[in-house]
Order: C-alpha cells, then sequence, then structure tokens
C-alpha cells in the first residue's frame, strides 16, 4: 500500500462516517419531530432503510429547516434550564451563606468574643451580600 492508497482509503473512511451520521441524524429527527404521526414515521424509516441515500437526500431537502428548528429549539430550552439550575443553586447559596454568616456572628456574641455593635456590623454586611 503507497502513501496514495493511504489517502483513498482515509477519503472513504470518512464518506462511511459522514452517512452513517446523516442517516443517525435523520432517523433521531424523525423520532423527534412531534408533528409527524407514526405512520409517517414508518414511512420514512421504511425508505431510509431499502433506499439510504435517496431518502436522506430527500428528508434533508424536504425537512431540513424543521430539522434546524426544531435543534435550535432543543438548544434554548436546554439552555433556559440550564440557566434557572443555576440562578435557584446561587440564589439558594447566597441566602444559606448569608445566614451562616449570622449564625456564626451570634455565636461570636454569645462566648463574648464581640460586641453587639460588631454583631450588627457583621449582620447588616452579610445581608448587604
Amino acid at each position: 500500500m503507497n502513501l496514495w492508497d493511504f489517502f483513498v482509503w482515509l477519503f472513504w473512511f470518512y464518506v462511511l462516517i459522514a452517512c452513517i451520521w446523516i442517516f443517525i441524524t435523520v432517523i433521531v429527527d424523525i423520532f423527534r419531530d412531534h408533528t409527524l404521526n407514526g405512520w409517517a414515521k414508518a414511512l420514512w424509516v421504511v425508505f431510509l432503510v431499502f433506499l439510504p441515500f435517496l431518502a436522506a437526500f430527500i428528508y434533508l431537502i424536504a425537512r431540513g429547516r424543521g430539522m434546524g428548528e426544531r435543534k435550535l429549539a432543543e438548544a434554548q430550552a436546554a439552555r433556559a434550564q440550564s440557566d434557572e439550575y443555576i440562578r435557584t443553586v446561587a440564589g439558594s447559596s447566597s441566602t444559606a451563606s448569608a445566614a451562616s454568616e449570622i449564625e456564626s456572628a451570634k455565636r461570636l456574641l454569645d462566648s463574648g468574643a464581640i460586641t453587639p455593635a460588631e454583631f450588627e456590623t457583621l449582620k447588616a454586611k452579610a445581608l448587604q451580600a
């Protein structure tokens, strides 16, 4: 095997991986599409099994815009869910942090390590944050 044969083999291997990726993407999109009923999904899958290249190209041409819109909506929903989770976690930890700071300041006050004025200053600082 010479260098040219290796590059040809590498090209065909890339084409094979790209085709498999396209087929998987199309099949996943078929089953995630809520506008298609069960019979339409079954017909698309049968079409993909018997004429895979033609079916994939037709699907990408006919329903490609919908694929992009569904993918975008899914990404936006995931982003919103992630942002909401971050806000929830950040909000609860800052509240817990302020409460724990006030609690530790109260313990210092009870032990006599700080004065009531210093306790009020620490409490105001913790509530401010």
